[in-house]
């Protein structure tokens, strides 16, 4: 690469703000500066960045209708990789103007660090002390929607679904001829269209662009259902819809309020020392926010009274409570003896504050007084799914549509937990009992005593003591002390094939438990008569295609090796698009043979402890 000098780093500059001035600005909806260290002033990092950006800005200006462009400057230690990718639609002047922008206001939005991302409305541009080249990174990102909510949500997410899935497809065919570049439109109502847009970086190979974008789609549920525009960006791919037209001769529309934007999702200012991001005068803030005195909390239980005890566990009762105020709460009071120390105990309610989302259970506050441990929820009036879900007489009130929201808000509350959520938590202890119905019977997932955190970059984690609850448990996790998102997805597809049959997977055929659910499972999806799972009571009123993709999706997510299983992206994504193929699952964990049958059964006869205790593990990440 050429070397400049610095007169032709300032002559350069020069003519870059010459191209600029006159030309709108760009809008810049977003600059990231990672936590990838800091580089000294005056020092060769930052001779070889302001290289590499003049090189880039001066490349723009001789486009010839190319969209991306990446480059190095100086050599290793530092080298400094850079890249620009701007919107398919937008016209060479365009993508100019807003390149040579954002290589003058880089430094200025995140001075002296050695790794940035910009985001405009019109290109992203990106800087790096690592190689940043055909490597595809759907972290760090940033999200984006618009805060009015469209009537009729479910139906207008599932047009969202099918126009983005479509432009999926066709930005990733033949992409070896293509620049990754997708734009698409549907009609939702007679007055109102959705406008969509989805773009990788070229550099990927296609196989990469298409797990790059639907992993990100498939966030979309989480945090924008409903909305009526959306977008979310990431370092080699994004996408946006809205019910305006945005691009093309559209492109100078008015740009989407990024108002409310989540924090980046997966950048290593989220991974700091401390286990919750935060310094801690910071958290002490945020539990004095939460406290409960225990003088409200008698008052609001009539001393935690028998009559108002609606659960008990191994951890402790739960009661229900009505504050002076009249709101009603769930106070979950722990036992003496659950195993839960003050240090847990505070982990567990600074991770619990943290969670936001509408299919996990709220935390209000809690109680640390007189030698008492309360959690303090809010109140889930229709109790936990076991309740209905086992129950013969509760068992109609759960047709199937209700069934199908109730598995794609546990998907989505999953997901939250793994993948979108400020930290990366493995639940540990996903079970029908610990799914609660709200008064539209939606799920939230409860019980976040056993919870792990994960760092960002660990897959798994090994443990001595083994917690959980039998039948939900994976086996490398029950045989080895292996868990990982891969055993939270095993518990889900246990649950997925409790929902669908009405049956309970460690006693399913009759009252000796001669044989488990995910054998008869198997058998029945080998047998091609899969739809004999349905629970019964459900009648004939469903969609055969909507179960057997879910009966499908169950058996995929409960195979025996973990490595097999999809992650909750790809499950939030196979629930919510037909036109994702589904691979074909292998045999599941855990078959329990009959007592007649001689052959020894695959699960191994293990050792281990199960304590339904609320046992809190928390590891910085």
């Amino acid at each position: 690469m050429a070397i400049f000098s610095e007169r032709a780093i300032v002559l350069l500059f020069f003519l870059s703000s010459l191209i600029i001035h006159g030309s709108p600005k760009p809008d810049l909806f977003y600059s990231l500066c990672t936590e990838n260290g800091n580089y000294e002033p005056n020092s060769t990092y930052q001779y070889n960045l302001n290289l590499l950006l003049t090189s880039l800005s001066s490349n723009a200006a001789t486009l010839n209708g190319r969209k991306f462009h990446n480059q190095t400057a100086g050599q290793a230690p530092d080298m400094v990789y850079g890249l620009y990718l701007c919107r398919g639609d937008v016209t060479d002047a365009v993508c100019q103007n807003c390149v040579q922008t954002a290589s003058q206001e880089i430094l200025t939005k995140c001075p002296n660090r050695k790794e940035v991302i910009s985001w405009y409305d019109q290109c992203m541009f990106r800087y790096s002390n690592r190689s940043i080249f055909s490597i595809m990174e759907e972290r760090p990102s940033v999200t984006g929607s618009n805060e009015l909510e469209m009537e009729d949500p479910d139906r207008f997410d599932q047009i969202v679904n099918e126009t983005m899935v479509g432009m999926i497809e066709k930005a990733t065919y033949n992409s070896s001829e293509r620049d990754m570049f997708e734009t698409g439109e549907a009609k939702f109502n007679a007055s109102t269209k959705i406008y969509g847009l989805a773009q990788c970086t070229p550099d990927l190979s296609g196989s990469d662009c298409r797990r790059c974008l639907e992993n990100i789609f498939s966030r979309i549920p989480n945090c924008c259902y409903g909305k009526q525009g959306a977008r979310i960006l990431g370092p080699s791919c994004n996408f946006r819809y809205e019910v305006y037209p945005f691009y093309g001769d559209f492109a100078a529309a008015a740009p989407l309020a990024p108002s409310p934007l989540s924090p980046p999702e997966g950048s290593k200012s989220d991974s700091t020392p401390s286990a919750f991001g935060e310094d801690s005068q910071s958290m002490d803030s945020t539990m004095d926010s939460l406290l409960f005195d225990l003088k409200t909390l008698r008052a609001a239980t009539n001393n935690f009274s028998d009559a108002n005890k609606i659960g008990e566990g191994g951890f402790g009762a739960v009661y229900k409570g009505l504050l002076s105020s009249g709101l009603e709460i769930a106070i979950k009071r722990l036992s003496r003896n659950s195993g839960q120390g003050t240090e847990e105990f505070k982990n567990e309610i600074a991770l619990l504050a943290k969670l936001q989302h509408r299919n996990l259970v709220r935390l209000l506050g809690f109680c640390l007084e007189a030698k008492e441990k309360i959690l303090v929820y809010e109140f889930v009036p229709n109790k936990s799914l076991d309740y209905f879900l086992f129950d013969t007489d509760k068992q109609s009130q759960l047709d199937w549509p209700t069934r199908h929201k109730i598995i794609v808000g546990i998907a989505r509350g999953l997901l939250y937990l793994h993948e979108e959520s400020r930290l990366k938590i493995i639940h540990r202890d996903l079970k029908a009992s610990n799914i609660l119905l709200d008064s539209k019977l939606n799920p939230k997932i409860s019980d976040f005593g056993m919870a792990r955190i994960f760092f960002m970059e660990q897959s798994q984690a090994n443990t001595t003591r083994i917690v959980g609850t039998y039948g939900y448990m994976s086996p490398e996790y029950a045989m080895h002390g292996q868990f990982s998102v891969k055993s939270d997805v095993f518990s889900f597809g246990v649950l997925l094939l409790e929902i669908l049959s009405g049956k309970k997977n460690s006693c399913f055929n009759n009252s000796e438990c001669s044989q488990d659910l995910l054998s008869y499972a198997w058998r029945q999806w080998k047998d091609r008569t899969a739809l004999e799972l349905i629970d019964p009571i459900v009648g004939g009123e469903y969609s055969r295609s909507e179960v057997m993709r879910c009966i499908h999706i169950g058996l995929l997510c409960v195979q025996e090796d973990a490595a097999d299983r999809p992650t909750m992206a790809s499950v939030a994504l196979m629930l919510n698009s037909y036109s994702v193929t589904l691979p074909l699952p292998s045999k599941p964990a855990f078959f329990l043979h009959s007592k007649k049958e001689s052959n020894p059964s695959t699960s191994k006869s293990v050792s281990m402890s199960v304590d339904e205790g609320s046992i809190t593990e928390v590891y910085p990440r």
